[in-house]
């Protein structure tokens, strides 16, 4: 499971038994959510990282399933902060070895897009179900859902792009609609992950809260979103999910 740190520490709160163990600059912290063996780690930013943290995952924690949660840029315009994406498949919009390929395709896999575990998908669509819209006021104060507009939140699932690269600029964001028009949302880690779960065999699913807008009005208090919405959210998720496994 890969999250921030404001996320790991709020879905620490559902574990039993934790062990720390430091590996390879990072802290994985192994036990039990609901009886189930987890291990929980802060997969760090860029592709090469989180990739790294997944492959340490299933090399050394011998994983079987995993779970990955944080929070994502928007790209398509219906998408609103606090809204939730299931990445269904995921892209990496950096790579280019064009001619020798087709843009985004994957060298030597052939692979463009890579897909999350249908299963996870169907999980995951049940437990944010219960988190958005009119329950939002269970977890979150008042104070923030008027602050952030978390009124009508909703959960969509779709295309994750992933690169090297912080999409701050609006002119970025709709270069790389042009290119990948079917793209929900964009971040640095998802489809790195997804890779390394497709060439280890291991079912995974990308999710994804939205913590900017596709517009020039998006930007928000970053650290105070981490930590007073998309946390609660990573802790609503994963308590849910883990209830339907």
């Amino acid at each position: 499971m890969g999250a921030m740190h404001e996320e790991i520490n709020s879905i620490l709160h559902l574990m039993a038994g934790i062990e720390e163990i430091s590996y390879g600059r990072r802290t994985y912290y192994t036990g039990t959510i609901n009886n189930i063996k987890t291990v929980v780690v802060f997969s760090r930013w860029g592709k090469v990282a989180a990739a790294t943290t997944v492959t340490s995952l299933i090399t050394k924690f011998n994983i079987t399933d995993l779970i990955f949660i944080g929070v994502a840029g928007a790209i398509n315009t219906e998408l609103k902060i606090g809204d939730v994406v299931i990445g269904d498949r995921l892209v990496q919009h950096d790579m280019d070895a064009r001619p020798l390929m087709p843009r985004h395709e994957i060298p030597l896999l052939g692979v463009t897009y890579f897909e999350s575990d249908p299963n996870y998908i169907t999980i995951a669509k049940k437990a944010i179900d219960a988190i958005v819209g009119d329950h939002v006021h269970s977890f979150i104060d008042e104070y923030e859902i008027e602050r952030f507009l978390l009124r009508k939140t909703r959960v969509f699932t779709g295309t994750i792009a992933s690169g090297d690269q912080f999409f701050a600029k609006q002119a970025d964001k709709e270069l790389l609609h042009a290119v990948l028009p079917d793209t929900l949302c964009v971040e640095m880690e998802g489809a790195a992950v997804a890779q390394v779960c497709y060439e280890y065999e291991i079912p995974f699913v990308v999710l994804r809260i939205i913590s900017d807008e596709c517009n020039e009005n998006s930007s928000i208090d970053f650290p105070d979103f981490i930590q007073n919405v998309s946390s609660k959210y990573a802790y609503e998720i994963i308590k849910n999910m883990f209830a339907l496994l």
